[in-house]
């Protein structure tokens, strides 16, 4: 396995990962506490990841920081949520969807990576197959909820970009960004939390099992093989790993709680996992065309004989010579 192709099946390991929220928020968690969820998620996975590394930003990585936890965790998680609970599941992860190209334009506006119609064309066709796995006949479309997804999308899209155009301070490494930034969105997310659903439920020993998860599989390491795969994928192909979060979603709804999964649902499985395939190849490279010159010949020793007299071996290398010439 390549280097590339190992640092792409564990970059993917993130949105896979984040497929399983959904069921665990289901069968796990208390309900109709998005923010406070959200919140559980973050800051201690965030806190721990400050307290395992005993790094904390310096100089201009304290603003970073507080970028980037914002556009990924803090602005992100509460957006989706209000998505989630506006739009119907299928409507709210095709709205999700559309992050590729949200990317697409970033990147070339941010970090110079020219949008190719090879890239245009994945994202499209990925947002396609998430479509027919997750959209049901008859969806509602609720135009808070739309807004709220395009902006969930839109932040976690800029998060990407510059996490890649910033990447990391030197010396430091991806784990301890992976705190800061966690901890910065948790941190945002914790005044709303509060205001807008009161004080925290009364949690039973299968809520914090399930918190427990999302806190550390589902995010902490979750993110840091997320951060670290930007750091060394281009913006496009990072984020077209996002179509195996839905596929994923529908996969452990219909091993685990007995969802119907259809010949359409299937086929659009295969077609956002095909698209997703097509973001991770590089583009071939043209071979060098051939030297044109000729080979510089080896300086010949001269020999004590005239210009005309030549040995054997003088002889045998004037062939060479010419023979590449040639």
């Amino acid at each position: 396995m390549s280097r590339k192709a190992a640092v792409t099946a564990l970059t993917a390991l993130a949105p896979i990962s984040w497929g399983s929220t959904y069921f665990v928020t289901t069968e796990f968690l208390p309900p109709d506490r998005p923010l406070f969820t959200g919140l559980m998620r973050a800051l201690p996975a965030g806190l721990a990841l400050l307290a395992l590394t005993r790094k904390l930003p310096q100089g201009a990585w304290w603003w970073k920081s507080a970028v980037l936890g914002a556009l990924n965790i803090g602005a992100f998680f509460p957006l989706l949520f209000l998505a989630a609970y506006r739009l119907p599941g299928g409507v709210a992860a095709v709205v999700g969807s559309v992050g590729p190209l949200f990317v697409v334009g970033l990147a070339a506006l941010f970090l110079g990576e020219k949008p190719t119609v090879k890239a245009l064309l994945t994202a499209v066709t990925a947002a396609f197959g998430v479509s027919l796995v997750v959209l049901k006949a008859g969806a509602a479309f609720d135009l808070i909820g739309v807004g709220a997804g395009l902006l969930s999308s839109l932040s976690m899209s800029a998060g990407i970009v510059f996490t890649k155009r910033w990447g990391r301070p030197e010396g430091v490494g991806a784990l301890a960004v992976t705190g800061w930034q966690l901890t910065a969105g948790g941190l945002v997310i914790l005044p709303l939390a509060f205001l807008i659903e009161g004080a925290p439920p009364a949690l039973t020993g299968t809520n914090l099992a399930g918190y427990a998860y999302l806190a550390f599989g589902n995010t902490a390491i979750s993110y840091f093989l997320w951060f670290r795969g930007i750091e060394r994928l281009s913006a496009s192909s990072a984020t077209l790993l996002g179509p195996l979060s839905p596929i994923t979603a529908a996969v452990i709804g219909w091993a685990a709680l007995g969802q119907a999964l259809g010949a359409v649902q299937v086929l659009g499985m295969v077609i956002a996992f095909g698209a997703t395939l097509a973001g991770q190849l590089s583009p071939r490279t043209p071979k060098a065309p051939k030297a044109a010159e000729a080979v510089e010949a080896p300086e010949v020793p001269q020999a004590p004989f005239s210009s005309t007299e030549k040995t054997g071996q003088e002889v045998s290398m004037d062939l060479e010579v010419s023979a590449v010439r040639r």
